[in-house]
């Protein structure tokens, strides 16, 4: 039930990451929003960048969820197509204990990109967190569709299945 599920899914969301980063270093530049952003594929760091989204994972990097909410809004008001968006978007809600809103954010992630790994993964320990352990199971075996050979998401989803399962016992 980590960040970095989010955080590593892809070297362009790395990239845009470190932007992220410099841009607020001290002497770094600043970067304006960005175009673009169109995140089907579901990947934040796309060729154009997406700095409010950037700046939504940046703040959920330092559990700075109320912020990161706001910069996640700021990407799906200006791109309601953006999976990154709404899975971050989702994340912060959760993170917020607002379970009811992040059910509804992470749908709309996966209506845009239905084997969006981030989405799925925290949409299934999200349904952990609600008791709804055979719904989590769906959101893993769709990852193993999505990524055959294993991934970070699907390793991160398993464990937290694993580990209500031990707690149930």
């Amino acid at each position: 039930m980590t960040l970095h599920g989010l955080r590593a899914r892809t070297p362009a969301l790395a990239l845009a990451l470190a932007l992220a980063a410099f841009a607020v270093a001290p002497g770094g530049p600043a970067l304006g929003a960005a175009g673009g952003g169109t995140a089907a594929s579901g990947d934040a760091g796309d060729a154009n960048g997406n700095a409010d989204v950037a700046a939504g994972l940046a703040a959920l990097e330092q559990e700075r969820h109320d912020d990161a909410l706001a910069a996640f809004r700021r990407a799906t008001a200006a791109d309601p197509m953006n999976a990154d968006a709404w899975s971050g978007t989702g994340f912060a809600l959760r993170k917020l204990g607002r379970f009811e809103a992040a059910f509804e954010a992470y749908g709309r992630a996966l209506a845009i990109a239905p084997e969006h790994l981030g989405a799925n993964e925290y949409l299934g320990e999200l349904y952990l967190l609600t008791g709804r352990a055979g719904k989590a199971e769906e959101r893993a075996a769709i990852l193993r569709r999505a990524c055959p050979e294993g991934c970070e998401e699907l390793r991160e989803l398993e464990e937290a299945i694993a580990a209500a399962r031990a707690k149930e016992e």
